[in-house]
């Protein structure tokens, strides 16, 4: 019989594993993305080249999830396929270092977030293992908080070195070091836990044979909040078009929405385990206030709005996955994640490129979609807290 303790300790101690190589992974990434809005600018890409970079990059980053995740189940191995995809994902971000053309950095951008489809599924099934352990919410929500951490701390080092007249390049260039660490401690957690999903003493009790119709629903839900979810690139470059904050200021406001996101996670995440599902559908309520802050204000009201984004952010990287382990049947997570995120990702697409186009049309149209698509997400979560209350696990509907 397994030792209870025992299993809650080493459910704790994968998913403090699994956020230290998260941490340096995001302080790499990060780091990268808090620049590459107004680096592609310094390029000569357009805004609707950076919305486009932007949206087909996430795009990618989810759509080929579903692959990844099918193949992580049929190979029942989530390590390998980690690997490959920490590889592409970290490692393409210091080469951006020698990119001379806005279409050269645009692939690159490309590649990290291919290599991020790869090994999210794998990694988020593995966390689903651990999480069902310590609470689904609080579980994914405080990998979330060390994830951010790397996301705080990836800005304001290359914001220091832009401060000290290093250059875009420069802040790229010294994104290899983290890299390598995030790349070190992914191995260790491989040789300490090759089976993670040994973690989960028990099923979830939605468990089926297939994906039901609140999966489904849940997906368009989600898929609505992305869509009218402004990509900080493209945020970015409106500070840099407009000058409303300076080239050393954007990764900044991008570490404290990266920070804000931090906190909710760990926050949202309690109050997920808390009150339940249908706690879910107060976020886009949350989210939906960036836009018009960021797009319309001054400097004080932009800084309003990242905190706002934040908050989002923290949501859909935490306890928006945490209703899909209890609706997706265990031998099947990594392909019932890949699939969440593959419709993610279309959606996300769809949203970036209409706004980067919407961007040059009219910032009142832009600002009146992102709101809209967003709290359009409310029924949606609700017909899905609804059609699962009646056989929750336990926990508040």
């Amino acid at each position: 019989m397994i030792n209870r303790d025992l299993s809650l300790t080493a459910a704790w101690k994968f998913i403090i594993l699994v956020g230290v190589v998260s941490l340096f992974s995001d302080l790499t990434y990060e780091g990268a993305r808090s620049i590459s809005g107004p680096f592609l600018g310094m390029l000569q890409a357009s805004a609707l080249v950076v919305g486009v970079v932007a949206g087909l990059g996430e795009f990618i980053g989810y759509a080929l999830r579903f692959v990844s995740g099918f193949w992580t189940d049929r190979m029942g191995k989530y390590w390998p396929i980690s690997f490959v995809g920490y590889a592409f994902n970290l490692l393409a971000v210091p080469v951006l270092a020698l990119a001379w053309r806005w279409e050269v950095a645009a692939g690159l951008l490309i590649v990290e977030r291919l290599g991020r489809a790869l090994r999210t599924p794998a990694r988020d099934a593995m966390l689903s293992h651990a999480a069902s352990r310590v609470g689904p919410g609080w579980g994914f929500g405080f990998h979330e908080a060390m994830d951010q951490i790397g996301a705080v701390a990836g800005p304001l080092l290359v914001a220091g070195i832009i401060y000290l007249k290093g250059g875009y390049r420069a802040g790229f260039a010294a994104l290899l070091a983290p890299a390598l660490v995030a790349l070190a401690v992914l191995g260790l957690s491989a040789r300490l836990y090759p089976h993670p999903q040994h973690l989960e003493v028990s099923a979830p009790r939605l468990e089926t044979t297939g994906f039901s119709r609140p999966y489904w629903l849940y997906i368009l839900a989600a898929g609505l909040m992305g869509a009218g979810y402004a990509d900080f690139p493209l945020i970015a470059y409106h500070f840099g078009k407009t000058g409303l904050a300076s080239p050393s200021r954007i990764p900044l406001l991008y570490a404290l929405a990266m920070g804000v996101d931090a906190v909710a996670a760990l926050i949202l995440g309690k109050l997920y385990d808390r009150l339940g599902r249908g706690f879910l559908a107060v976020v886009p309520l949350l989210s939906a206030l960036c836009a018009p802050l960021v797009f319309l204000g001054g400097f004080n009201w932009a800084l309003a709005g990242m905190i706002f984004w934040g908050v989002g952010m923290g949501a859909l990287e935490s306890i928006i996955k945490a209703p899909l382990a209890e609706m997706i049947p265990k031998e099947r997570r990594g392909t019932g994640f890949g699939l969440f995120h593959a419709g993610f990702g279309c959606f996300w697409l769809l949203g970036s490129v209409l706004m980067g186009y919407l961007y040059d049309l009219s910032l009142a149209a832009l600002i009146a979609f992102s709101v809209l698509t967003q709290l359009a997400a409310i029924p949606v979560f609700f017909l899905v807290y609804r059609q699962l209350a009646p056989t929750g696990n336990g926990q508040q509907a």
